[in-house]
């Protein structure tokens, strides 16, 4: 029998407390600290030399010297041109469910009438401009294209930007051709080919030009970034994020599946290896109650990670420290665990899924059912995959139109309305030694506010007590 790929988490029988669950979770090593020494002289670097220092590291990281930074116009309608009738027709499909989804998103505007002459009004207003930006590597991500602009096109953002590395066999240093064919689609034609940290500093700091072709300035600051990437463009998120909005540092990718006897355990081996495909750093982790069921997926694995295309790129990831088939007493407690994950992606495949969707406190997004698998959702459902990785889950959200979107409360009170309130803010501020700010309010209504003496006789006369 060959050895088993995935590395057994028991938790049988141990009763862990919340802090001992969640140290218990598997979790990729790395972290954005390691890369920051190499990530902050590139930050600096295209904060003071603009266009001239992104070329010279797209130069050493993707082994190209771009002419046209910010790509072309030809260059979409040629990629349009050539872009495959029936890749074409995937992607327009993705864009119109993305585009139905997003346009229920957007939140509404209200108001709360709380006294005569009293309003609190609530404005979701767009940010203004936003850099999205769109991996390469391993990969060509159209699809990631798809999940940034779309929501902030229905949100109503004025300027979006994006930034994606140049493809490795074209020579003039554009994007891939589908990436571009997708923008196009889209409508968006501010794409620059520069990827990695550099792009990151490019959408903080703004970039001027160093040749005739970029202009005075190549591209404007940016007021949020957000997309997915590798470890030197979430820690470049990470260090700019107190200059610029950030959606979140993303680490790797991860899939966690909710798993009992009645479960088809060929269909959850395809889905964690689909999840390990990604890179060695993806996590896969199942939690089940069934230790048959266990070993009947483990044996799946045996069977189709060789035969698998990226084969020794699944098997890292699924015998990492980041995979694990996740034991439990019960199903109560798969989704206890499941919960202290905090799954990019939890796929629940039990007999009653309805019943554990409604217990579930923390993932990214949530596949329910045997055909609603994780690439659904990186493609074609109209949910987002751009999600919250490394157990973020827990407290932050997918990218969404809110992800593109700031609340303001506009305070709409009347002389009337504020009259009613004026004698207890200023009893209000005095306890919090602020005098100023009830005098700033007094002064409406009274004569003399710093008149402590007469104060009080001011503030009957005036009607305010």
């Amino acid at each position: 029998m060959s050895e088993n790929i995935m590395r057994i988490i028991d938790l049988r029988g141990k009763h862990l407390t919340r802090a001992e669950l969640l140290a218990a979770m598997p979790r990729a090593a790395m972290g954005t600290s390691e890369a920051t020494d190499l990530v902050r002289p590139i930050l600096e670097d295209v904060k003071e030399r603009g266009a001239a220092a992104l070329r010279d590291f797209e130069e050493k990281f993707d082994h190209v010297r771009p002419e046209h930074l910010r790509v072309p116009e030809a260059a979409f309608d040629e990629a349009l041109e050539q872009l495959d009738p029936e890749v074409r027709a995937a992607i327009e499909e993705s864009v119109r469910r993305a585009r139905a989804v997003a346009k229920n998103q957007v939140p509404k505007d209200f108001h709360t009438d709380l006294a005569p002459g009293a309003r609190v009004a609530e404005r979701w207003i767009p940010i203004q401009r936003v850099g999205l930006y769109v991996p390469g590597g391993k990969a060509v991500y159209p699809s990631s294209v798809i999940m940034n602009a779309v929501p902030a096109q229905a949100a109503g953002v004025e300027s979006l930007a994006i930034a994606t590395p140049p493809a490795r066999d074209d020579s003039n240093g554009l994007p891939n051709k589908t990436i571009l064919a997708t923008c196009a689609i889209l409508g968006v034609k501010e794409v620059y080919a520069v990827g990695g940290a550099q792009a990151i500093a490019m959408f903080a700091y703004g970039a001027k030009g160093s040749e005739p072709q970029d202009g005075e300035v190549l591209c404007d600051p940016v007021d949020k970034i957000t997309g997915p990437g590798n470890i030197f463009v979430a820690t470049a998120k990470s260090l700019v994020s107190g200059f610029v909005g950030i959606d979140a540092v993303a680490g790797p990718t991860e899939i966690g599946i909710i798993a009992d006897k009645d479960a088809n355990p060929s269909l959850v081996a395809a889905d964690l290896i689909g999840q390990a495909e990604h890179d060695e750093l993806a996590g896969s982790v199942l939690f089940t109650d069934s230790p048959e069921f266990a070993e009947q997926v483990q044996e799946n694995l045996n069977y189709r990670v060789p035969r698998t295309e990226h084969a020794e790129r699944v098997h890292t990831s699924l015998s990492g420290t980041q995979s694990a088939i996740v034991l439990t007493d019960n199903l109560d407690e798969s989704i206890d665990a499941a919960n202290a994950y905090a799954a990019e992606h939890l796929e629940i495949q039990t007999a009653d899924a309805d019943a554990v969707v409604k217990r579930i406190k923390n993932a990214g997004a949530i596949f329910r059912g045997p055909y609603s698998p994780v690439p659904l959702g990186d493609y074609m459902s109209g949910s987002n995959h751009v999600l919250p990785t490394g157990g973020t889950a827990r407290f932050a959200a997918g990218l969404g139109v809110h992800t593109f979107m700031k609340p303001v409360e506009v305070i709409e009170y009347d002389e009337e309305g504020l009259k009613e309130l004026a004698a207890r803010i200023n009893a209000f501020a005095v306890s919090e030694d602020l005098p100023a700010h009830g005098e700033c309010v007094l002064s409406r209504f009274v004569k003399d506010p710093y008149d402590k003496a007469t104060l009080r006789e001011q503030e009957k006369e005036a009607g305010l007590l």
